[in-house]
């Protein structure tokens, strides 16, 4: 129940899916919660969850694209707070599902916004705070798609892999800084972006396509959020202190092939 006990804890994309997971189990576990999100319903009832459950908590919109917006909200959550000990970089869009050549640079540039500037512009943001408080723990959530490749959304799987060596540049310069940046790769997680991605890409009957896609994991199904979030606590801990520009695979085996 303690193993993050009061650190504060930002979590971005944290109103639904591995976002809302992380937020429920670091809170489980002591930690203060800054919620960004741009949903500001389902923030709203993420956070009156957590305070029903005795947790500090707050919800602040943010998109995480514009800078001016995250860094006023990591500052608040500063203040607020006392302190800034982890961040979660969880916020990300999957983007047009083309072939390369039929993307428009609108739709490149949109899923980079979100998933790459996004993790710069919170990461950027909260080093100083971290700085000041002598720690800190970067999660940066990737993809298995940040490890290998696979024919769908060019963009998403570029700027998952960008986020995994963004951890690894960052571990190496904050690393004198006690601040630790690791990365996770989530196979399929049954979340509302892979439901989504899924009706997207064409598929009518949600459950068979569930089946199809769990099919491709060694152990037969896709994930659940908390597969993730507990994944996250490891990194958010003290427990995993000597763990920094390291790739945590949470895939139900996706990548041993």
């Amino acid at each position: 129940m303690n193993r993050v006990k009061r650190k504060t804890c930002v979590i971005t994309g944290a109103a639904l899916g591995i976002g809302r997971a992380c937020a429920l189990r670091l809170a489980e576990e002591g930690a203060r919660i800054a919620a960004f999100d741009v949903l500001d319903d389902d923030g709203a009832a993420l956070v009156a969850a957590l305070a029903a459950q005795g947790a500090e908590a707050r919800y602040w919109h943010v998109d995480v694209s514009n800078e001016a917006q995250v860094k006023a909200a990591m500052d608040e959550a500063a203040a607020h707070f006392g302190s800034i000990d982890v961040l979660v970089n969880n916020a990300g869009i999957s983007g047009a599902n083309k072939p390369t050549h039929e993307i428009t640079e609108a739709e490149w540039d949109r899923v980079q916004a979100v998933n790459v500037k996004g993790v710069f512009f919170c990461s950027k943001h909260a080093i100083p705070h971290m700085k000041r408080a002598g720690q800190g723990s970067i999660v940066n959530l990737s993809s298995i798609y940040g490890l290998v490749g696979g024919p769908d959304v060019p963009p998403y799987h570029a700027a998952k892999g960008a986020v995994r060596l963004m951890a690894k540049t960052d571990a190496m310069i904050y690393a004198p800084d006690r601040i630790r940046v690791n990365s996770i790769h989530p196979g399929y997680i049954w979340t509302p972006m892979v439901e989504n991605h899924l009706r997207n890409s064409g598929a009518t009957d949600l459950d068979a396509a569930k089946k199809q896609v769990g099919s491709v994991h060694p152990l037969g199904h896709v994930g659940e959020p908390d597969d993730i979030a507990w994944g996250v606590v490891y990194l958010a801990s003290d427990e995993s202190k000597f763990m920094t520009g390291s790739e945590l695979v949470i895939d139900g085996g996706y990548t041993a092939r």
